[in-house]
This record gives structure tokens, sequence and C-alpha cells, in this order.
């Protein structure tokens, strides 16, 4: 079978898994509709996570960006992995104590505020907008290269797919899809890791042949340093990235992890809060398989590019004829993620960098490089299905759980929480499920509409939750005094300051953005620390300046942080 009908079968048994778990996992409650009724197993938990945290950004674009940033991609992997350590240190058996449904559950009522569980609100609906935004661009590129058709077309067909079993199933759906979705993903991911690590290095470990050396006795760094210099591009292994620059990304990921609602929220699902530290060490250990893969992929990947368009004939290099291009460019090249203009017009594909004095002919997006990975390698068709299965099951997964989270907010938060309090269950459950059918059409939007690559629109989003939810939520666990002024001034001034910085250098001035020209050298990805850094000084500064909170207030912050 060719690669079009393997993907045909890998996406089809993919999806009928999915949507037998959700119609044979229905949600009946609101409570199975929010927190999968609150007795979710702690591995099947960190699987379920690790899902859920595993988008499209970690499985199609994270190994992308470390193919392009070569060093400097690292800061991803720090500062995703990072944050899950500190989300399970800090704050998910606290929030699991608590034993409320959401985030804004937790800051309306440990700051004893209605415009604090609105502030709350809003922030959890603009972060999880922000980056549901990064899962639909994926679903629509991997749609777009596998079933031939436009990038918008296949957003199209993503939405329909996660409408059905978010709406239908909830977090309850979710959860055990999840875990069925890790399954395919990881798999997807390994599969073709291995082979090629194989083909290049005789080595079946990706962690290990990345350091390896190749057929040619050469080790694969070298051989990948020397390429792209050669061509015009940075050291591979080289640090071109300014520190500031690297530590607030890496900062802003970190910090943002353990801000994201739709991650926090999962830990409500186990029944204790000791069983919510247990599956974030699970959801870690999870994680830690795909993430310690991606640099030998991204290095597979980019040494496998650079030696198609320039390979060696007799000891000379050349550049490859367009008309000698293989299948897999030709495919690409028709989803306009690659695109070659034949400048000199020597019908030559020139791929060159910015040190290069040729001009660059080709454009080639971040977010192809783990999808074509196989069919540059000339992997069985097979393999290449399986991708398209995985990179599927990675973005809807995260997708699914993003729209839970603005599903709940609207319905749970604003609805029950402060505009009808005494709504029924039932009327809650609808209302919950015609917010998430709202929400998929608005994120198809924005994945047709993006603001910037896969793995760069969601860094975004990680930003906006460090500099409003993490000061909220840790200042609410471990000070007594912090007050509702203090936290609402907060969560303002720091999104505010944050979502300001990235619409200017994104649509404002993109032009300096490009020509990375930013306020104290720190790039929009890592501005999230200073909004932070802000969120907490005026968290702090105005509650001095105001009363103190309630005593029972005080003394359930104290219950909290009781073993």
């Amino acid at each position: 079978m060719n690669v079009q009908a393997w993907t045909f079968v890998m996406v089809a048994l993919s999806f009928a898994l999915y949507i037998g778990v959700a119609i044979w996992s229905k949600a009946r409650s609101t409570g199975d509709f929010y927190v999968a009724g609150s007795n979710v197993n702690p591995v099947v938990n960190g699987m379920a996570t690790a899902a859920d945290w595993m988008s499209a950004a970690s499985f199609i674009s994270m190994a992308g960006m470390i193919a392009a940033l070569g060093r400097d991609g690292s800061v991803y992997l720090l500062g995703w992995t990072g944050g899950y350590v500190l989300l399970a240190l800090l704050l998910a058996p606290y929030l699991r104590k608590f034993g409320k449904y959401t985030v804004p559950d937790f800051v309306g009522d440990r700051y004893y505020s209605q415009l604090a569980r609105v502030a709350a609100v809003v922030c959890a609906i603009f972060v999880s907008f922000t980056y549901v935004a990064g899962q639909m661009r994926g679903v629509g590129i991997v749609f777009s290269r596998f079933l031939n058709v436009n990038v918008s077309y296949g957003v199209l067909i993503g939405m329909a797919i996660v409408f059905f079993y978010a709406v239908l199933g909830g977090m309850k759906g979710i959860t055990y899809t999840q875990v069925a979705q890790y399954c395919v993903l990881i798999f997807a991911y390994l599969v073709p890791a291995i082979f090629i690590s194989l083909m290049m290095t005789g080595n079946p470990i990706p962690q290990m042949g990345m350091v390896g050396k190749g057929a040619d006795g050469s080790y694969l760094l070298e051989r990948l340093d020397g390429l792209s210099e050669a061509l015009g591009f940075h050291r591979y292994s080289g640090d071109h990235m300014s520190m500031i620059n690297v530590l607030c990304i890496m900062g802003a990921l970190m910090i943002g992890t353990a801000g994201l609602p739709h991650v926090i929220i999962r830990f409500y699902t186990v029944p204790k809060a000791s069983a919510a530290r247990i599956s974030a060490g699970y959801a870690l250990l999870f994680i830690a398989i795909l993430y310690t893969t991606a640099p030998a992929v991204a290095i597979f990947a980019r040494t496998n590019l650079l030696e198609t368009v320039r390979y060696d004939e007799n000891g000379e290099q050349r550049d490859l004829k367009y008309e000698d291009a293989p299948d897999w460019f030709l495919n690409w090249e028709k989803t306009e993620l690659i695109k070659f203009n034949d400048k000199n017009k020597d019908e030559a594909i020139q791929y060159r960098g910015e040190f290069s004095e040729t001009p660059n002919e080709l454009e080639v997006s971040n977010d192809i490089m783990v999808l074509a990975n196989p069919e540059i390698a000339n992997l069985p068709n097979w393999v290449v299905g399986l991708v398209a299965a995985g990179g599927l099951a990675a973005a809807l997964s995260t997708a699914a759980g993003l729209l839970l989270v603005i599903s709940t907010a609207v319905a749970h938060d604003l609805l029950k929480g402060w505009a009808k309090p005494n709504m029924s269950e039932k009327k809650e459950l609808l209302a919950a499920r015609i917010s998430a059918g709202a929400a998929v059409c608005v994120a198809g939007y924005f994945g047709m509409n993006p603001p910037g690559f896969v793995a760069e629109v969601v860094a975004l989003a990680f930003g906006l939750a460090a500099s409003s939810f993490f000061p909220a939520i840790v200042m609410g666990i471990f000070s007594k005094r912090m007050n509702k002024q203090g936290a609402v001034s907060g969560m303002i001034a720091g999104i505010g300051f944050t979502a300001a910085y990235i619409l200017f250098y994104k649509y404002i001035r993109p032009d300096l953005d490009e020509a990375k020209i930013w306020l104290w050298g720190i790039s929009p990805e890592g501005i999230g620390v200073v909004g932070m850094c802000i969120n907490f000084a005026v968290s702090v500064v105005v509650c001095k300046l105001t009363p103190p909170p309630p005593e029972d207030v005080q003394r359930m912050v104290d219950e909290i942080r009781l073993p």
C-alpha cells in the first residue's frame, strides 16, 4: 500500500479506538464531566497527563525547532520537563487537597472574591485559546499532508473529531481517551526514531545513536556541524542565543507548565493528595521517554535534510536539482510548508543560511521535520502512516483538555459560580457542552490563522500562564497574608504586560521581532518571566496596603498545607 493508504488505515484505527473509549466512558454527571469522578488511578492519570501535556508542540514541532535552533533548542526540553518537577512539588498535592474542580474555583474561594474568580476565568480562557490554536494548527498540518488537502480543511476535520469526544465524554471520556492516545503517540514517535538510528549509526537506541558514529566512521554531530557551516548556517552544536533570553524562555516554559489550567485540572481526577503527587511522578516518567528522544530525532532529521539538498558526488558537494527532488519533497511542497524559489534560475535547490554569500532559495517549516523524517529516510510506508496517527493523537489529546478547561471556566466558574448560582446540574452540564462546542469553533479559527508555528504559539501560552496563574496559586498556598486585592491586581498587571508585549512584537511591529530587537534582549517567548515578576511585585505591594484576609481563609490556607 502507498503512504496515503497506510495513513488512512492507521488514523482510522486510532480514531475508532478513541471514539469507542469516549462512548464507553460517557460523562453522566458534572463530577464525571469536570474531574472524572475523582477516582482515576495515579498510573492511568500519569499517562493521561503525559498525553494531555505532550501536545502538537512536543510531538510535531519541538524536534523541528531543535533541528532549526541546534543547541539553543534545549531551552524547550529543560523548561517543559523542569516545569513538571515544579508542579509536582509546589502545586499538585495542595490543589488536590483543596478539592474543587478548577483553578478559578481555587482562586475564587482562596481570595474570597467573585472578582478574583472572574479574573481567573478570563486568564484561563485567554491562555487556553492561545494554546489550543497551536494544537489545531498541528492537526491541520497532519491532515494537509496525508489527505492532500489545504491546511484549513485539515483544521476543520480536526474540529469535528475533537467536538465529538470532548463534548460527549467530558473529563471522564478525555482521561481514558488520552491513555489510548499516549500509547499511540509514544509508539509512533519511537518506532521511526529507532529505525533511523539503526540506519544512520547502527545503534537501536536513539539517545546513544545521536552522539555515536555514522556509517562513514565520523561522529554524527561533527558531520552535522560541518554540513551546517558549509551551507552558511550556525554551527549546530554551538551556543548562539543570549544567556538572558535562554534563562527567560526556560523560566517562562517551566513556570508556565506549573500554571497551565488544563494540566492542573488533571490532578483533581485522583482520589487524594498523595495520589496527585504520585501521578505527577508517573507523568514525568512517561514524558521523559519522548523528551529524551526528541534531540536525536532533530539531529537525524536535520542531517538527512541537509544531505538530501546538498549531496556528495565523487568527492564534490553538489546542490540537488529540482527535477531530481525526491517524492517526499514534492509531496510536502504541495502543502506550502516547503517552498522553493529558484532565484538564480539554475534549477538547483540552494538551501543556505544567513552566513552564506549565496541567497537562500528554500523555506522549510519547523513543523514538518518529525512528520517528514520517515519519508526523508525512506522508511516503510506503514511507519509514515503511524507517525501521522501519532501526530494527530498528540494534537487532539491536548486540544480536548484545553477545550474542557474553556467549557468548565464558562459553565462552572462563570455561570454556576457567579452569574447563575442556582442553576441545576443538568443545565450546567448542558452549558458546559455548548461552551465546548463554541470553543471548538473559535479554536478552529485560530488554527487556520495562527500567530506563528506550533511550538512558538504554545510557548506564548506558557508565558501568559506564568505571568497570570502561577503567582496567584503559589501565594494562595504559601502566604496567609495574601489577600484578594493583591492577587487580582497582580494577575491583571502580569498578564496585561505580557499580552501587550506579545501583541506588540507579533502583530504591531513583527519586523522588530524578526530583527530580534527586543526590550532587555528578551524575546516574546520569554517575557512571561518578567510578567510573573511584575505580578509578584504588584501583589505584595497591594497586599501590604490593604487589610489581611479573614480568619477562616487564613485557617483554610494552614489546612491545605497539612500532610
